[in-house]
Order: structure tokens, then sequence, then C-alpha cells
């Protein structure tokens, strides 16, 4: 009960603040502008929001959740295309040169915001590898394959991929 009586009186003097006001700074409230964005689209490439625009299906067994994704027809206009695509590099092993890797749509590592959907990185395998980069966004090419009919999770491939 002292706890709830000592938060009522820390509390109440904001609560009674108009809508518009802000506790620091003074002035009007402003809205802020959402930085959040996915890689440019390279020239001739493929739009981030397009990939997104996949949506899925899932399933709970066991406390597990599987998810299919549900291509829409421009996705699917691309299965077996050479696309490319820019995004940030999350290594899966230390090596020098990555041949297997992630590609992200958003920058790795931001606490503030959740982690990637299936819809929004792919799974890349560049057999002559790619350079270690994980700070600056990249533009790799290869052959898109639609995949994730097996609930692995996974929804997009890029094979014979290297880095533009």
């Amino acid at each position: 009960m002292k706890h709830m009586v000592a938060a009522a009186l820390l509390l109440g003097p904001m609560l009674a603040l108009p809508a518009n006001a802000q506790l620091i700074g003074g002035g009007p409230k402003q809205s802020l502008k959402d930085v959040w964005k996915p890689a440019a689209t390279p020239t001739g490439g493929t739009p981030w929001r397009l990939l997104e625009s996949t949506t899925e299906t899932q399933r709970v067994a066991a406390g597990v959740i599987y998810s299919k994704p549900v291509f829409p027809v421009a996705v699917k206009a691309l299965a077996g295309k050479e696309i490319r695509v820019a995004g940030w590099m999350m290594p899966l092993d230390k090596a020098a040169r990555q041949k297997r890797f992630v590609l992200l749509a958003y920058p790795p590592g931001c606490p503030f915001h959740f982690h990637a959907m299936p819809n929004q990185f792919i799974e890349v395998l560049a057999p002559a590898g790619v350079p270690l980069n994980e700070r600056d966004p990249l533009v790799i090419a290869g052959t898109l394959q639609l995949t994730g009919q097996d609930e692995s999770g996974i929804f997009y491939r890029l094979v014979n991929a290297r880095k533009v």
C-alpha cells in the first residue's frame, strides 16, 4: 500500500499534463521521424518492400511455432532469376570471406527493434566468398530460391551469390 501511495504522489502531477505537453525541452510535442528503414534498393535491384510483401501462415506444435510463406505473384515471378539486393551481412562464422551468411534488410543489433521476420532476410550461399563486412550495407547478386515450404523459417535463399 505504501508503494502505491508513493507512486500516486510521484505520477499524479504527470497524469494531469495536457496531451501536447513535453516534460523536457518545452514547446509543443513533435512527432518523431522513423529512421528505421531497409537498405536502399540498388540500381536495377529488388526492393525489400517487395520481399516483405510475403506473408506467412503459422501453426503451433508442442509449443513451437512453425511458419510457411505465402508468396505474392510478384515475388513468385523472381524465383530462379538473378536479383540484386542490398543489406547488412550477418556472418555465420569468423572467416575473412563468408561463403554462407544472412543478408538482413535492416541494420543488425538494435535493441529497440524486433528481430528480423522471415521476409526481412535472405540466406546467402557464395561459393567464392564475400569479404567479411559487419558495418556497412552491401549489394549482393545471386539466383533467388523461394524456400520455407519445409517450415524452416527461411523464405529466401540466394545461390551462386557474389558481391556487386
